[in-house]
């Protein structure tokens, strides 16, 4: 509540918070265009593998060219103005920088940035859920012994999400399930980059095919990114995945508390306690009204008929019973809104939600059957999508994450449908993302699968 109150007083004082970045994508442009205007901010750097596209991205995003020509960090931190590089690990290196963020959306890039942050006393802010799905639970481990934040991104749903849990449960009540919604048909999990056109020209109007990424957008489709946001929810906030993972069940806004509820009380769920994914489109292909699509909420139970008749009283949406009720956010506005989570790290140190455990995982999955000797291409490709499995189900059945699917080939045949293992690979164990997430494993054994409760 006092954050941009702070952040006038580090300007008062001539000492903004230091922020350096990690990539130039949509995400991290989104960042660009707000914290120009942000008092109390300074971002000291850029590093992208594509100096002349990040150039342009702060150019798009409302920069002066001068305000981005600082010819070092050093000239950065002299004149107020920002220094663009490719070179990241001299960004992490700078003394003066107080919080990265991390914006690739390439898992082993992420885990290779976060460690150096974490070895250089930087609070890190990752953007990169994808890296988080594969060793954020390490990943946020390390970061707490060294004393600096690891953080989900504020403005990407899974933050958020974690947000409407925190707030459900520093009310006192029971949270039955959370999550955010997305479009959904059961044949997406078989989209790849040259069909996924068939499904987004149903509902965006994109005049220039060229300006998109289908590899990226697909990921969005092929139900991989719900997979993975929703493993980040499950590893910060103590909820837990169903044993199948996702059904992405249609429900309008007005019928969440009805439909992620348990099977056994009505809804569609397993149990309580989960993650779910709800559906804009009903099985048939009918657009859902008053859906879901770009929000995130959460389903609680009132557990006094006094704060059930307060669910009618004061507009809540209940179930039918009037036992349970939700809250939505209509929106995520991803990377315009991320300097929350930069000035929570740096001022509050404290982090918008941050993995405790390892609960969820996500594991690569044949979109088709796959033929030995076959080469992964990774998230949003023709080969696997991302499955949302329970982590002990990961660890006892050896599964193959689905951010290490990449550049490995097939050593077997893989069925339709099928979560790929570690053993179906060729994967190279010396690989540093490969290392990082085999320790991962093993500080988090079966044993001791769940981590800390946040129950």
């Amino acid at each position: 509540m006092n954050l941009h109150a702070k952040l006038l007083e580090r300007a008062a004082a001539g000492k903004p918070v230091t922020v350096g970045l990690i990539g130039a994508g949509k995400f991290g442009t989104m960042f660009l265009t707000q914290v120009r205007r942000t008092i109390g901010m300074h971002l000291i750097g850029i590093a992208d593998l594509d100096v002349t596209r990040a150039r342009a991205q702060l150019k798009s995003a409302g920069w002066d060219e001068a305000a981005y020509a600082a010819a070092s960090l050093g000239d950065a931190f002299r004149t107020g103005s920002t220094h663009v590089t490719d070179d990241a690990m001299a960004l992490i290196a700078d003394p003066g920088i107080e919080v990265i963020i991390e914006a690739t959306g390439v898992p082993p890039a992420g885990i290779a940035h976060c460690l150096a942050s974490i070895a250089h006393g930087k609070h890190i802010v990752m953007v990169n859920v994808e890296a988080d799905a594969v060793a954020g639970p390490l990943l946020a481990r390390k970061a707490k012994a060294a004393g600096v934040i690891y953080s989900l991104a504020w403005g990407d749903q899974p933050a958020l999400i974690c947000e409407h849990v925190d707030w459900a449960r520093a009310c006192g009540f029971k949270v039955i399930s959370a999550g955010k919604g997305t479009r959904y048909e059961p044949h997406y999990h078989r989209s790849n980059p040259d069909t996924v056109w068939e499904i987004l020209d149903k509902y965006l109007k994109i005049d220039d095919r060229a300006s998109i990424n289908p590899k990226m957008f697909n990921s969005f489709v092929d139900g991989t990114k719900s997979g993975i946001e929703m493993t980040a929810v499950c590893n910060a906030t103590g909820l837990l995945p169903q044993s199948e993972g996702l059904s992405f069940p249609p429900a309008t806004r007005f019928e969440l508390a009805d439909v992620c509820k348990p099977k056994a009380l009505g809804g569609a769920l397993e149990t309580e306690g989960v993650t779910e994914v709800v559906s804009s489109v009903y099985r048939d292909g009918r657009d859902v009204p008053h859906h879901l699509a770009l929000g995130t909420f959460v389903v609680l139970e009132g557990e006094s008929d006094y704060a059930r008749r307060c669910f009618r009283e004061y507009a809540m949406l209940p179930d039918r019973s009037g036992r349970f009720a939700a809250l939505y956010r209509p929106i995520h506005m991803i990377g315009l809104e991320l300097g929350i989570s930069v000035a929570s790290a740096a001022l509050r140190h404290e982090a918008t939600g941050a993995p405790t455990g390892f609960r969820s995982d996500v594991a690569a999955t044949a979109k088709r059957a796959l033929k030995k000797g076959e080469m992964l291409d990774g998230e949003g490709g023709f080969c696997v999508w991302g499955k949302q499995v329970p982590a002990a189900r990961s660890l006892d059945d050896g599964l193959l994450p689905l951010g290490l699917a990449h550049g490995i080939k097939l050593t077997s045949d893989i069925a339709e449908g099928t979560c790929l293992k570690w053993t179906d690979v060729a994967y190279d164990p010396n690989d540093s993302a490969v290392k990082v997430r085999r320790e991962m494993e093993a500080a988090f054994g079966r044993p001791n699968i769940v981590g800390e409760s946040a129950a």
